[in-house]
């Protein structure tokens, strides 16, 4: 066991499985002590839609119970096995879009430890739909990523501002910024966290609180959905190119880069606040903020459409220094 993050506390929802799972486990190898959460325990089934399981070929059924089994677990699991490596940790099945819930995770955190100095936000649900087939309930679904964040930094952040010092760390997406993929849904709530770290970092910076976000390339259960969608007897594939980027098998696991995310959470990142980095596998990448490139003025103070006709091909030039 290290010591880097001796005598800190954490919650990292979302971390019965997958990215969560692998980051908490993390944090506690470095003397942290950690909340784990999901919404609820595993009963051990693993849940499939039976729609999209009709539509694929047996074979591809078989592989898919195989991965899946691969990645599911809750709370109380990961804590075990924390505890088994000599670790601390105490599970909290909660809710994060329920703004009682999350109270009640960030109480779990002051009830057990006393404190809380750290929130890693990686819970979030994921799904693959044309914008001109997808239901309401989809979007309402996935939408509530940033508003669950919001929920449990909500309940955290006061602690934090009375001791002067805390980490919030927000898991996004790539889809972030959309591009290739039929999840309007999922690029918005990840857009939404983006915007929200961005805001917060500015904010809670005075306080001693960094806020960071990152954006993970990683195989999870996530990851055999998308397989399973593009198997599917359907015309579309969730990529709009209908070429992946990383083929599954090539796909690095999430324990690739956690321990980047513990160290972020500790002191030597005390000065890094309102970033975006990109993780997965041995790459960590770091998003530039989004900046005004190209410019046009108007002639005088307002436009007329024939100004902007003329004008218009001139904003993909670079903009000049200090324009205004």
């Amino acid at each position: 066991m290290g010591d880097y993050l001796k005598g800190k506390v954490a919650i990292v929802t979302g971390s019965g499985q997958g990215i969560g799972r692998a980051i908490a486990k993390s944090l506690a190898a470095q003397g942290c002590k950690v909340v784990t959460n999901n919404r609820k325990p595993w009963d051990g089934v693993i849940p499939i839609d039976e729609e999209r399981f009709s539509k694929i070929s047996k074979e591809m059924q078989e592989w898919a119970m195989t991965e899946y089994a691969k990645y599911y677990g809750d709370a109380e699991r990961t804590a075990a096995d924390i505890i088994a490596a000599g670790g601390e940790a105490v599970p909290c099945y909660a809710d994060m879009t329920n703004y009682d819930d999350a109270k009640r995770l960030v109480d779990t955190a002051i009830e057990n430890y006393g404190h809380i100095d750290i929130v890693v936000n990686v819970a979030s649900s994921f799904g693959f739909c044309p914008v001109q087939e997808m239901p309401k309930s989809l979007w309402d679904k996935v939408i509530t990523k940033p508003t669950g964040y919001f929920y449990v930094i909500r309940h955290a952040v006061q602690h934090m501002i009375d001791q002067g010092w805390g980490r919030i760390i927000n898991c996004a997406s790539p889809a972030w910024t959309g591009g290739d993929l039929r999840q309007s849904e999922y690029c918005s709530a990840n857009a939404g966290v983006v915007g929200l770290s961005y805001a917060l970092a500015a904010e809670l910076k005075e306080y001693g609180i960094t806020v960071n976000a990152f954006c993970p390339g990683a195989r999870t259960r996530n990851s055999v959905d998308m397989e399973i969608y593009d198997k599917m007897e359907k015309k579309e594939t969730s990529m709009i190119s209908g070429e992946m980027t990383i083929k599954y098998e090539q796909t690095a696991l999430p324990e690739a880069f956690s321990d980047f995310i513990a160290w972020l959470a500790g002191d030597s990142a005390k000065e890094i606040t309102g970033e975006v980095f990109f993780v997965g596998g041995k790459l960590i990448a770091r998003y530039a903020i989004p900046t005004l490139e190209g410019m046009i003025l108007a002639d005088g103070d307002s436009w007329d459409l024939e100004m902007v006709e003329k004008k218009y091909p001139d904003i993909y030039k670079k903009m000049p220094p200090k324009p205004f």
